[in-house]
């Protein structure tokens, strides 16, 4: 392992100056008067005190106790305390710090306060959080304060400005400068950008954002006294000026209004619901206000929201809940569109993972399926656009990865000329060798919008060329409108018959449609691009493939030990249909007790393939089958660990016989793989060569299989 680089003494406090530095450049307009202050203010003050600021910055709470303060680079502690006092930004605890500072005190010092302060009604057996409801309903600050050693704690203050200039720079509160410090160790990557922008151009919007923000931060406190306060800051907020501010302020409205919808104070839930005015939040107000008897208002709230929707979503829901409320209608959307689903048999072996198994079954009947969901459109989404997006657009920091055009929905606006002429050549068919031609050119850039690993070249190629042209582009102009708003949802498998496209929803018994794909579904639908949904019916299913697998080994320890050998036989409606098998060069010597046990000898492995040039003939086999072995974990532990070897993933439903014996066949004293050979009369003439017991685990296989159709017949039948 390469080793990491040595940080300079004081590469945290450089780091502060470089997050300055920065700050000061790129939001000259943005920074106030109090801004510059505490910037002339802390370059000021002596070397220690500004260390120990931006140390007590990285580190988590706003009070520290100073007697575990050990920075060998700070010379006068003591007097950089002083300093730090003296400008403001450090104060002796009040009362406001009490619950912050019991919680942070260790268990036998709240135990001895409590006893110095004369309290013999505590129990040494309390838990830590009991303990601190007993200081804070039983104890006054001023006496904790002093039986439990307050005098030798602070607290930040003065803290307001240094947390605006961080979010300048990340976009976010509750940050550090650890990423800094992970930059230069190579650990985090960064952009290499030369140049920046601004994410904000206006105080205003920077002030309001940065105050909502804040809101929704405290609320993942999640305590009633968080959501009070929050409420309060919503509704007498800043004004937005902006579209982000305003997502911000929506996000917030809408998560402390549900808080106090669920603790039965409507009127409050109201108050900040109407504060929003997001789709969000129109849909609560308008279920709230049903559910509380103002079905006039809440009938032309429903009806503005037909009449003038602000997403797809929200027209969604409007006409739904307004056809069952006031419509007469007696389903849903969401139930009807479930209940027309197309029914697709897969064997429960799947379980967990329906996808995989929908996209096996469709594959047998002929047609061409792709894992599409979100990470299709992504790509298509960013390959298009990846000038406007990464070569005409400027990142706000060095830790930015996604364009903040996208985050504040200004795309469109920005780059309208080019963008409409790209969705022109989408509409007329045109756009595959620009696709193209940034794949060639751009390969393995990193960005924010997509990952290189999942590019899918011929689902891309499908999909433009299977689909409604006109169709993909007012899919692909609404990302461009509001690309977090369509950021997901997107269907499952995207599948291709006779070169048309069509996407399917997978939904498993139990499973419910979010709003977000029933909005995707109906967009595509509208787009021309026919979607459905998928509903799965678990049960035995004679044509799934089963591959059962055995493996030699030059040892039990998978991270250590390599493989010498796969034998692999596949089994279809209880037929063996074909078999795979190979020796593997382990790359290593092979034991002496090993080669006792299974007879495979170094010489013969020397000249066998190594595992990285089978893998390929190996997945092929595998194919879309289900990865059963005796002892399953251990063979798919040792194969999926020599796939990461070489950088790729092996992902199989599993089935394990000896697991599937044990329940279908009990009562036997052992359920090792010879035992049970002997007793069910299974032959196996080579026991410890792969192919020998890939044959035998087969048989068991079918043994096991025989019962599954059974208990898959009531079931059927009922059905």
């Amino acid at each position: 392992m390469a080793k990491l680089p040595q940080l300079p003494v004081y590469y945290y406090l450089d780091h502060f100056a470089e997050m300055l530095g920065f700050v000061q450049r790129m939001y000259k307009p943005v920074l106030g008067p109090d801004h510059h202050t505490f910037i002339a203010c802390f370059e000021h003050l002596s070397r220690d005190a500004r260390c120990l600021l931006v140390r007590m910055i990285n580190r988590r709470g706003a009070i520290f106790n100073c007697s575990l303060f050990n920075y060998p680079e700070i010379d006068d502690v003591e007097r950089a305390i002083f300093d730090l006092t003296a400008a403001g930004h450090a104060r002796a605890l009040c009362e406001a710090d009490y619950a912050a500072f019991v919680s942070c005190l260790p268990k036998d010092v709240l135990i001895t306060g409590a006893q110095g302060a004369g309290r013999g009604d505590l129990r040494k057996s309390w838990s830590k959080p009991k303990f601190i409801d007993y200081y804070l309903e039983s104890i006054p600050f001023s006496i904790a304060a002093q039986h439990c050693g307050a005098r030798n704690f602070i607290a930040l203050d003065g803290t307001r400005p240094i947390e605006f200039l961080l979010y300048l720079y990340f976009g976010k509160t509750e940050v550090n400068l650890k990423n800094f410090a992970l930059r230069d160790l190579g650990i985090l990557r960064t952009n290499r950008e030369t140049s920046f922008s601004a994410r904000f151009t206006d105080a205003e919007e920077a002030l309001a954002s940065f105050h909502y923000s804040q809101v929704l931060d405290s609320l993942e406190e999640g305590s009633e006294l968080a959501h009070r306060r929050a409420a309060i800051d919503v509704l007498s907020g800043p004004a937005c000026t902006t579209q982000y501010a305003g997502d911000l302020r929506n996000r917030a409205a809408y998560q402390t209004g549900l808080f106090f919808e669920k603790a039965g104070e409507s009127d409050l839930a109201r108050q900040l619901y109407r504060a929003g005015s997001s789709p969000d939040c129109n849909e609560r107000l308008a279920r709230l206000l049903y559910n509380t008897g103002d079905r006039i208002e809440a009938e032309e709230l429903l009806q503005r929201m037909i009449d003038d929707p602000a997403s797809d979503g929200e027209h969604l829901f409007a006409t739904d809940f307004y056809a069952r409320k006031f419509g007469g209608r007696r389903t849903g959307l969401y139930t009807e569109l479930l209940r027309s689903g197309r029914t697709i048999t897969v064997d429960d072996t799947h379980r967990g993972n329906p996808e995989a198994g929908v996209a096996g079954v469709l594959r047998r009947e002929g047609t061409q399926v792709f894992f599409a969901e979100n990470v299709l459109w992504h790509t298509l989404f960013g390959l298009l656009f990846w000038d406007e997006l990464f070569e005409n657009t400027r990142m706000p920091s060095g830790f930015d990865w996604l364009p903040h055009c996208l985050k504040d929905r200004s795309f469109h606006r920005l780059f309208a000329a080019t963008i409409d002429g790209k969705l022109a050549s989408i509409a007329s068919g045109t756009c595959l060798p620009l696709i193209l031609r940034t794949v060639a050119a751009k390969w393995g850039r990193p960005n924010g919008i997509f990952s290189w690993d999942h590019v899918q070249v011929e689902a891309l190629r499908a999909l433009l060329e299977g689909s409604n042209p006109a169709g993909m582009a007012s899919i692909i102009g609404s990302m461009c409108d509001d690309f977090r708003g369509m950021r997901d949802g997107f269907p499952d498998l995207m599948l291709v018959q006779g070169g048309k496209v069509s996407f399917m929803e997978v939904k498993a018994e139990g499973d419910v449609i979010r709003r977000n794909q029933l909005t995707r579904l109906r967009q595509l639908d509208s787009a021309g691009i026919m979607a459905e949904i998928g509903r799965v019916d678990y049960r035995f299913d004679p044509e799934q493939d089963y591959v059962v697998v055995d493996i030699e080994t030059t040892g039990s320890w998978s991270n250590g030990d390599r493989i010498t050998e796969i034998g692999a036989v596949k089994v279809r409606n209880h037929s063996v249909v074909d078999e795979w098998h190979s020796l593997i060069n382990p790359q290593r010597s092979i034991p002496a007790k090993i080669v006792q046990l299974t007879g495979i000898t170094n010489e013969m492995v020397r000249e066998a393939p190594l595992f990285s040039e089978v893998a390929d003939a190996f997945m092929e086999f595998m194919a879309d089958g289900i990865f059963v072995a005796h002892n399953v974990s251990f063979d798919y532990g040792f194969i999926a660990y020599e796939f990461e070897r070489i950088g790729r993933r092996f992902r199989f439903p599993k089935l394990c016989t000896c697991a599937g014996m044990r329940r279908r066949y009990p009562g036997h004293k052992s359920y090792g793989l010879g035992k049970l050979c002997e007793t069910y009369g299974i032959e196996l003439k080579n026991h410890h060569r792969a192919l020998c017991d890939a044959r035998a685990s087969a048989h068991l296989l079918n043994l096991i299989n025989e019962k599954r159709v059974g208990e898959a017949l009531p079931s059927a039948a009922a059905a």
